[in-house]
């Protein structure tokens, strides 16, 4: 039986120029910054890159496109003001209590500035025609109702709650800690709603829920 010849070790693609993660991490905090003040059409990547001091062949070799760095701010906002680790089970700490540390810091995170002008710019009429509101969806809140129903899916089997349709609850549970608060600052009327009242609303959202899903 005759022997085949050897074969060469494949070679190995060429890596590429790695991303200077200085300059990815500069241009998000420029492009958050713009987008808060000017709004989406009223940046460019040309003033993104100013700011961010790159050229604005670097933007683009990071981020490819402005809806796609308008979403990457996004995910990292989001990521960054409610880190995984925010929505471990951590059974030691009782349910209502864990609901709360939850609410505190969803509340805090949509509440910011920087989120109130992100939402009023994805509810402009000319973004409904465009691919940047089901980019934000991904990129934040269907993270964030992922990672919360894993949370609710580790209490109810410890015997804590009892429900049936999960994600459904966890986009309930956001939805009300969004609540009349949020939409009072979105709509920049009526007075922005204080400490106390934010507490309150949050403390009855949290009661509300579990009155909804404790064990039957």
């Amino acid at each position: 039986m005759s022997r085949s010849p050897a074969r060469k070790p494949s070679k190995a693609a060429a890596p590429g120029r790695p991303k200077d993660l200085e300059k990815g991490a500069a241009i998000l905090e420029a492009a958050k910054r713009l987008f808060t003040t000017q709004g989406f059409d009223g940046t460019s990547m040309d003033q993104v890159a100013a700011a961010a001091g790159v050229s604005k062949l670097t933007v683009y070799s990071h981020f490819g496109d402005k809806e796609s760095l308008f979403a990457a701010g996004a995910k990292a906002y989001c990521e960054q003001q409610l880190p995984t680790t925010l929505f471990e089970p951590h059974p030691e700490v009782p349910l209502r209590e864990r609901l709360l540390q939850v609410a505190r810091a969803f509340f805090g995170m949509i509440s910011s500035p920087e989120a109130v002008a992100g939402h009023r710019i994805l509810c402009t009429p000319q973004m409904a025609q465009s691919p940047l509101p089901a980019m934000f969806w991904e990129a934040g809140p269907k993270r964030v109702q992922a990672a919360f129903s894993e949370l609710l899916r580790a209490r109810m089997a410890a015997g804590e709650l009892q429900i049936d349709d999960v994600p459904r609850a966890a986009a309930q549970f956001l939805a009300l800690l969004k609540g009349e608060p949020h939409a009072r600052m979105v709509f920049g009327c009526c007075g922005s709603a204080t400490r106390a009242e934010i507490d309150a609303h949050l403390a009855a959202t949290v009661d509300l829920f579990l009155r909804a899903y404790a064990p039957r």
